[in-house]
């Protein structure tokens, strides 16, 4: 007699590779193109070692050109070009759900069906959560150990704004563009900017919100002085305080991959669980690394911002003692940072 099994439901091989491939492609940062899914960090997430070496070429030395003679016995002296690299972290993660089996039975739905349609939400949500705790990490390692170079800090000013009536402290237009120049001649290179739906909320009742369709079919647009307005609540306010990001294309690189070894998706049977009435377990295991472009991370190894685990929290990437900026020019980082009330 055929019997429909776990297995017949969830087929492991088949669900991992839709993990994989779905993983953070609904959200906002990644259909604005801020954020690129990378092919050499998905590569080296099938390596082993808990981290690599992305080596590039700093640019040429911006040295006054020789002034040319009819003298033979002066020489000119070379330049040389120097190289630096960017370290990216691999995180190793995993998430697993169960059900009681007697709870799907007295429910009349299985609760595992469920898990199965909500696990790609799931990693989408942890996901973003990664990549805005590593812009904040990038933004407080800014603060630490570049004199702010990439930020605009209003929201501790006192009196109002220029011609208006309203605080000084409060998100406005003179200020996005402030911070758009921290990039000085490369401003043009902003090409989006992120924000909560309180500061969009703000500027939308401001009138500074434009729309525009690309072309007669398309969904229209937001953008907010030229720059297309990706909303995303995950940049939640401290103490009423907001950051909003300015980024260029690809200013963060991302891969994701099913482990080299072990099994991505994993099912369990605890028969004997609830006195016998089962319990069934979905694992779902996921290699990410999540970067921005021009920085290198480390691990802080022997000081108290050390990573704990075999693999950053959310926390450690948040936290400024893990990046260190690896371009020598601040405007080869297409990001920048305004925090405001």
């Amino acid at each position: 007699m055929a019997v429909t099994r776990l297995s017949d439901v969830i087929v492991p091989a088949e669900f991992t590779a839709y993990q994989v491939e779905n993983s953070l492609v609904s959200t906002a940062l990644v259909q604005s193109g801020v954020v690129a899914q990378n092919a050499a960090i998905e590569a080296q997430l099938q390596a082993g070692a808990e981290s690599f070496t992305v080596p590039f070429w700093s640019d040429l030395p911006d040295v006054e050109a020789d002034i040319t003679n009819d003298d033979p016995a002066i020489l000119s002296t070379p330049q040389k070009i120097t190289a630096n690299k960017q370290v990216v972290r691999k995180s190793f993660l995993h998430a697993s759900w169960s059900e009681m089996s007697l709870a799907s039975e007295l429910s009349g739905s299985s609760a595992l069906a469920r898990i199965q349609d909500r696990v790609s939400a799931y990693w989408d949500r942890q996901m973003e959560k990664r990549l805005i705790a590593t812009l904040m990490g990038v933004l407080a390692s800014n603060v630490a150990n570049n004199n702010s170079d990439m930020v605009v800090d209003i929201s501790g000013l006192s009196g109002v704004q220029e011609g208006t009536d309203l605080p000084a402290s409060l998100f406005n237009g003179n200020s996005v563009i402030d911070t758009a120049l921290t990039m000085g001649d490369r401003l043009s290179d902003v090409k989006m900017i992120a924000m909560h739906s309180h500061i969009y909320g703000w500027a939308l009742k401001n009138n500074e919100i434009t729309f525009f369709k690309p072309s007669e079919n398309d969904v229209e647009i937001a953008t907010y002085k030229g720059m297309g307005v990706i909303l995303d609540d995950s940049l939640t306010p401290a103490n009423g305080i907001y950051t909003t990001i300015l980024m260029g294309p690809g200013a963060v690189g991302y891969g994701t991959a099913e482990p080299r070894t072990g099994f991505g998706t994993e099912l369990a049977r605890v028969a004997a669980a609830g006195n016998g009435g089962g319990q069934s377990v979905l694992h779902s295991r996921m290699n990410v690394a999540v970067h921005p472009l021009g920085y290198a991370w480390n691990d802080a190894a022997g000081t108290a911002n050390a990573v704990a685990g075999e693999s950053p929290s959310i926390a450690d990437v948040a936290n400024a003692a893990h990046w260190t900026r690896a371009v020598s020019q601040r405007k080869s980082v297409p990001l920048a940072f305004l925090i405001s009330k």
